[in-house]
């Protein structure tokens, strides 16, 4: 089974008040970006990886892979200006033998390798893609105009989070259609038909969006030593 990795990392980060993009946010001393190309270069599950870089940030992506030791990076493709035109870009690249394909936000830089291997189970399951989600712990409403409306069952609802992992031909299919709308790849699978699973997920998949969840990675990084979980 042949994996592509396509890792976003072409959000702005304007909400981290910086003069770069989110993915060369300093990061442990180096750009937020290289974290994620390293485990994703380590992990034995996965073959070859695509990067959707920030528009005019190419060649510094290209450059920060072949520091880091990232061999399997065999394209680097602009961003679009959503998340999911990024990403459909990087799949365009993927190679057409190609089985899988695994989706990551290189915002979620703690990838653990075990994340990844439970993303890929489900599809030889049966499952047409698979994501890692947590059990959400507070009570979820549903307002309109400042009114609740509804109180929904915690116990079916999950924070989803990334690496997502897809068969290649159904994740090729969802994003030929309209993607404006979609807030991940898995919401396009389900549109188009396809089953998908909820893994476990992981607490140190946090999002750098706000200063300070990357202050919070950067805390994780430290009890980690620095070091590389895979």
């Amino acid at each position: 089974m042949s994996v592509w990795a396509v890792l976003a990392a072409a959000g702005s980060g304007e909400r981290l008040g910086l003069d770069r993009p989110k993915s060369f946010a300093p990061l442990g001393g180096r750009p937020l970006l290289a974290e994620p190309l390293e485990r994703l270069e380590a992990s034995s599950w996965i073959d070859a990886i695509v990067v959707a870089a920030p528009p005019g940030w190419e060649e510094p992506s290209i450059l920060l892979a072949e520091e880091v030791g990232a061999g399997k990076v065999v394209s680097c493709v602009t961003g679009g200006a959503t998340r999911s035109e990024s990403v459909r870009a990087a799949v365009a690249e993927v190679a057409p033998d190609a089985s899988v394909i695994l989706v990551h936000d290189a915002a979620r830089p703690l990838l653990d390798d075990a994340v990844v291997e439970r993303v890929l189970k489900p599809l030889a399951e049966g499952f047409h893609g698979a994501v890692p989600g947590l059990p959400l712990a507070d009570t979820v409403k549903r307002a309109r105009a400042g009114e609740v409306v509804e109180t929904l069952e915690r116990a079916d609802l999950f924070a989803v989070q990334t690496p997502q992992a897809f068969l290649a031909d159904w994740l090729r299919t969802a994003l030929g259609g309209d993607v404006a709308g979609a807030t991940d790849c898995a919401a396009l699978v389900e549109e188009a038909g396809g089953r998908v699973a909820v893994v476990p997920g992981d607490r140190r998949l946090v999002k750098v969006t706000e200063p300070a969840d990357l202050e919070l990675v950067e805390a994780l990084l430290g009890r980690e030593g620095g070091g590389n979980p895979v």
